[in-house]
C-alpha cells in the first residue's frame, strides 16, 4: 500500500463550515434582484421558484452555493434576474428562517409568504389524539393454551 503523504482526507480539504454559527448582516434586494420561495427542487443544481413579483422561474444554484448551502423546498432565497431571459434566474443567497422573518417584519416580503421553519416545532400545533377503549371488549374469553415440549 502507498504511504499517505498528504495532510488529511477529503473532509479536511472540504473545510469546516465555520460561518454557520455567527450572525451575518441582512442583505436586501437591489436592482435586478428579487425575493423568491422554492417550489420544487429539480436536481443538477436547479430549482423552480415562485418570485414575489408574481412569476414562476427556473433557477440555477451558483457554484459558490452548491454543496455548501443546502436549499430545500419552501426556503426563501434571493435571485439575480437575467436581462436576456425573464423565465430564468440565478440563486444568489439563501435566507435562514430568522432572516426571512426579519425581512417579513421590514415589509420586504408579502404577508402571505409562508416561512418554512426547519428543525423547530414551536410553531406547529400538536393534535390531541384520544383513544376510546370499551372496557367490556377488553376481556379475554376462554383461552386455552398448550405447551409443546421441545424435541
Amino acid at each position: 500500500m502507498p504511504k499517505n503523504k498528504g495532510k488529511g482526507g477529503k473532509n479536511r480539504r472540504r473545510g469546516k463550515n465555520e460561518n454557520e454559527s455567527e450572525k451575518r448582516e441582512l442583505i436586501f434586494k437591489e436592482d435586478g434582484q428579487e425575493y423568491a420561495q422554492v417550489i420544487k427542487m429539480l436536481g443538477n443544481g436547479r430549482l423552480e421558484a415562485f418570485c414575489f413579483d408574481g412569476t414562476k422561474r427556473l433557477c440555477h444554484i451558483r457554484g459558490k452555493l452548491r454543496k455548501k448551502v443546502w436549499i430545500n423546498q419552501g426556503d426563501i432565497i434571493l435571485l439575480g434576474l437575467r436581462d436576456y431571459q425573464d423565465a430564468k434566474a440565478d440563486v444568489i443567497l439563501k435566507y435562514t428562517a430568522d432572516e426571512a422573518r426579519n425581512l417579513k417584519a421590514y415589509g420586504e416580503l408579502p404577508e402571505n409568504a409562508k416561512i418554512a421553519d426547519t428543525g423547530t416545532m414551536e410553531n406547529e400545533e400538536e393534535d390531541d389524539i384520544t383513544f376510546d377503549i370499551d372496557q367490556e371488549d377488553d376481556e379475554i374469553d376462554d383461552v386455552s393454551c398448550r405447551y409443546l415440549p421441545y424435541a
